[in-house]
């Protein structure tokens, strides 16, 4: 193996989270490592694919503290208002970018397209040194150190950190090598994801139709482009990717009507099983698990990400404060005030999240009745539909200040 390179902060895994701490670090006097095992270019890397992000107003300022936002927003379509209906039933909610006094709330890009501008910078930074393809092998975890052993290049590379990052998603092998349990419930379902071409504009709306096989979401790529998002039962989903475009396009208009005409285009489709993950232990001595390693949860209101970019400026915030106060950063007194700063958005979002799905995707009447007179009556009550919103922005409670636009 030879003898260890040794970093500040080593990254597994360069996906969304684990690519933007990255850049939120880049910028301090640490060394950066990070391991990824397919190559950001590779068209099966599956973290940069061509779905469509719905990032919150939140993680649009980590983006602009970040000093990316400028780029992003050359390819990212603003949400200026969104629709959300229950299909067949009478509930449905209407939110609108001027009722927050905001210019959106909320901005649609490709993952593609926003992976590519997170792996430009850091790689051409000069602290930073990344591993890819690299597998990971194995991990000790010392007082003063974390060592990690990977494999690059048919070759084993011994690496040592202060402070380990598990960034490495629902599948999280730092998690499994570390034997750190988590809860985890499989809601049956799978999402459809594709890009499609409606008829009639969309004029900066999203759309999420709840039906009986779970949350059809419509985000509006560009005024004739729109990010779908198709969550079916399990056993449903082999049939529907089999279909040819006609029969496909046709099956999503019997779901979700014809408000914006006819679906006459559809790119490449692809499936992702759905289920809520969260770690029992986020933290340790010299480890912390970030992303989907940490929580994965349902995408029915576009959270996941959302979250996961506010931990990430949570965490590069008590590491830059670690740094200047001449503190270790891996040291579990910092990390244990990253997660305390964390706790009630990650659990407000888990619950949220997991509660749509258990109260929508469903026939009981007491329910049905339930879910529609509570969006009835969120619709028509402001106040509760400006705080739901703020909520559901990233904007409410305690949060880093990168996201209340602040500097690291």
């Amino acid at each position: 193996m030879g003898m260890p390179r040794d970093y500040d902060v080593l990254v597994i895994g360069g996906g969304m989270v684990g690519a933007t701490l990255t850049c939120a670090l880049a910028d301090q006097p640490l060394r950066i490592g990070i391991v990824e095992a397919v190559p950001f270019q590779d068209k099966d890397q599956p973290s940069y694919d061509d779905r469509g992000l719905a990032l919150a107003l939140a993680s649009q300022r980590v983006l602009a503290g970040l000093g990316l936002w400028d780029r992003v927003s050359q390819e990212a379509n603003p949400i200026r208002h969104v629709h959300v209906s229950d299909r067949g039933q009478f509930g449905f909610v209407r939110m609108d970018a001027a009722t927050v006094g905001v210019d959106a709330l909320g901005y649609v890009v490709l993952a593609r397209t926003l992976g590519k501008i997170l792996t430009e910078r850091f790689t051409a930074l000069d602290n930073v040194e990344v591993f890819c393809p690299a597998r990971l092998q194995g991990i000790r975890v010392y007082e003063s150190r974390a060592e990690v052993s990977v494999r690059l290049d048919r070759e084993s590379v011994k690496l040592t950190t202060r402070l380990l990052v598990g960034a490495d998603g629902t599948a999280s092998e730092v998690r499994r090598l570390l034997r750190l349990t988590a809860r985890k419930r499989d809601y049956g379902q799978t999402a459809i994801v594709a890009n499609v071409t409606p008829q009639r504009p969309r004029h900066n709306t999203a759309f999420e139709r709840f039906t009986d096989t779970g949350p059809l979401a419509l985000l509006p790529l560009s005024e004739t482009r729109a990010a779908l998002v198709w969550t079916l039962q399990r056993g449903a989903v082999d049939g529907v990717m089999a279909m040819d475009e006609q029969s496909f396009l046709g099956g999503l208009e019997g779901q979700f009507g014809r408000r914006l005409g006819r679906f006459y285009r559809l790119g490449q489709r692809k499936s992702y099983p759905l289920c809520r993950l969260e770690a029992k232990q986020q933290v340790l001595p010299r480890v912390v698990m970030l992303g989907n390693a940490a929580h994965t949860v349902h995408p029915n209101a576009a959270q996941g990400l959302n979250l996961g970019l506010r931990d990430v400026a949570a965490l590069a915030e008590v590491i830059c404060d670690a740094i200047r106060d001449g503190q270790d950063p891996g040291a579990e007194p910092c990390l244990k005030r990253y997660l305390a700063s964390r706790r009630t958005d990650q659990q407000w979002v888990i619950s949220f999240t997991d509660g749509l799905a258990g109260l929508f995707y469903n026939d009981d009447l007491f329910r049905m009745l339930v879910r529609d007179i509570g969006m009835l009556g969120l619709d028509l009550i402001p106040p509760f539909k400006r705080r739901f919103m703020r909520q559901v922005m990233g904007l409410v409670g305690r949060q880093p200040r990168l996201v209340r636009g602040l500097a690291l």
